[in-house]
């Protein structure tokens, strides 16, 4: 027992056993019981306000499991989880690791009040009401294990990029201050001062810090969402679906926009989407980005959603579970991320005022992913070279070949939105657009430029805006340049013809434009106004051409 509990006492007391065996160098301590029984090394037994376990609390420093359990409540204070966590232990809160029982009383609710008023209605009796309520038992166990694994996957998502994040975890800290919605303090959140002093140390914040962030990010926009019109537009209010057993959906469907809690339920199922898939911040980095509000924002993420068919993609990658390593899920879901989150701020930028959003999904989502399928044959030159180099990497890292050919190309993907535009609004084929599209970026250094751009260094937040603008114009310039050349075809041109007959009538701007390019490739620093001018020039390429 002195070996594995690690200690080379050879008599304790009772107390003193409880304590050695809270710091034994084990996988996993499970706490289950009342009580609190870890606090911070700057904290008093007295802060903690459990008299009954002072005689056995350790500090956080003192843990050696690798993993700490929350089953009760309040079985570590917050500080004590900062403390370990930030020596490399992992855990969430007790209100991450205990929410099954709350999201389980969540369903139960709203599911009884949806039957209570079925059979009031005399649509059912009372006996075939409990035997549905039977029937659904591992229905709703499914639903609510499904909800739980998200929100913590998300925590290790936003956990696997805090350091490079802690500005933007900092302004979302100061917006929910700002509106009264988090008091820093109560809540053991770092000041401004201290969390300066951890991205000079290249740290952010700790996986209970970005627990308790998460918490409050996805109740302020519950509210948000709750205050405009999205929950009474038909195509949102398809979410009010996946919060019920699809048995209970298929028999009373027509019931479902009957029931008292409709709005909150819509408010809710999409706040836990945006903030599980997309991350704490996007809400606020989307704001600050585009300036667009809320009810703008979340249309934008449905569609991108819908239209890159995230929720497939994001569950072939969980059903990978314990089968490839975790980290290598994480990292194809954080190239997920991205790519949706580019795709949300494009759907905001190019498709401001759309109100039938269910349109827009039906007009891009053929096109694009008809280009995602095909993207290794249009792939040429660097691109190629990229997009077989990342296909080898998932294969070697142990992606089904399946899925790797599909997530090589995810980093080229968001370019697939301009040139399905470009096709609609010019009436042309979406594959000779897309041909088109990635010969010019070869040619023209298009995607090299826009990875410079993306690789660019950020220092805070006006930097932030100026390479998320670069990226904009980039974006509209080239799909003004492909619809242009995709839509002046020669009689029997090829591709490399089409393209060559353009390049001829703008021969001095492109002179300029690799000029241009070659200046910052062959610069030794990459600032901002090296890519505003290259920017700017690029829009004499868009131009049309005099007659």
């Amino acid at each position: 027992m002195r070996r594995v509990l690690g200690t080379e006492a050879e008599r304790l007391t009772p107390a003193e056993l409880v304590s050695v065996i809270l710091a034994a160098p084990v996988d996993l301590v499970f706490n289950g019981g009342i009580g609190t029984y870890f606090k911070s090394s700057a904290e008093d037994h007295a802060d903690v306000g459990d008299k009954a376990n002072d005689a056995v609390r350790i500090d956080g420093a003192q843990i050696r499991a690798r993993v700490i359990a929350e089953g009760g409540n309040l079985g570590m204070t917050q500080l004590a989880r900062v403390e370990f966590a930030s020596r490399g232990g992992a855990c969430n809160t007790d209100f991450i690791d205990n929410s099954g029982g709350v999201d389980c009383s969540d369903h139960e609710v709203n599911i009884k009040i949806l039957l209570n008023g079925i059979v009031a209605a005399g649509d059912m009796t009372d006996k075939q009401r409990v035997q549905l309520l039977e029937e659904m038992r591992d229905d709703v166990a499914a639903l609510v294990l499904a909800n739980n694994y998200r929100q913590a996957q998300s925590i290790s998502l936003a956990e696997r990029e805090a350091a490079l994040r802690i500005n933007e975890h900092r302004a979302v800290i100061a917006s929910l201050e700002t509106v009264g919605v988090l008091d820093r303090a109560l809540e053991f959140l770092p000041a401004d001062e201290a969390l300066e002093e951890r991205r000079l140390g290249g740290r952010g914040l700790t996986r209970p810090e970005l627990a308790v962030l998460s918490c409050y990010v996805k109740g302020r926009l519950k509210l948000d969402i709750l205050a405009c019109e999205v929950p009474e537009e038909a195509y949102f209010a398809r979410a009010l679906e996946r919060a019920f057993p699809a048995r209970l959906c298929e028999r009373y469907r027509e019931r479902l926009p009957q029931h008292a809690l409709r709005r909150e339920i819509i408010a809710t199922q999409l706040a836990n989407d945006i903030v599980d898939l997309m991350g704490i911040t996007f809400i606020e980095r989307m704001q600050q980005s585009t300036n667009a509000p809320v009810a703008a924002i979340v249309r934008a993420f449905v569609m991108a959603r819908e239209v890159l068919d995230l929720h497939r993609w994001w569950g072939e990658v969980e059903a990978l579970d314990n089968a490839v390593p975790a980290a290598l899920q994480l990292e194809v879901l954080a190239d997920l991320q991205r790519l949706t989150r580019l795709a949300a701020r494009w759907f905001v930028h190019n498709r401001r005022g759309v109100t039938d959003a269910s349109a827009e999904v039906e007009a891009f989502a053929a096109p694009v992913r008809a280009i995602r399928d095909r993207m290794c044959d249009y792939v040429t030159g660097q691109q190629r070279l990229a997009w077989e180099r990342r296909h080898e990497e998932l294969l070697h890292a142990g992606l089904p070949p399946a899925l790797a050919t599909i997530f090589a190309g995810s980093t080229m993907l968001i370019g697939a939105l301009g040139m399905a535009d470009a096709a609609r609004t010019h009436g042309l084929a979406v594959e000779e657009v897309a041909r088109v599209a990635f010969a010019l970026n070869e040619r023209l250094d298009f995607y090299w430029f826009g990875k410079q751009i993306t690789a660019l260094k950020v220092e805070d937040h006006w930097q932030a805006l100026a390479r998320e603008s670069f990226l904009d114009e980039l974006d509209w310039q080239v799909r003004a340049i492909v619809a242009v050349v995709a839509g002046g075809a020669g009689d029997g041109e090829d591709i490399d013809e089409r393209v060559a007959r353009w390049e001829a009538t703008r021969a001095p701007a492109i002179e300029r434009w690799r000029r241009m390019v070659a200046a910052i490739r062959d610069s030794r620093t990459q600032d901002y106004a090296m890519y505003a001018v290259a920017v700017r020039a690029l829009l004499q390429l868009a131009q049309p051409v005099a007659s």
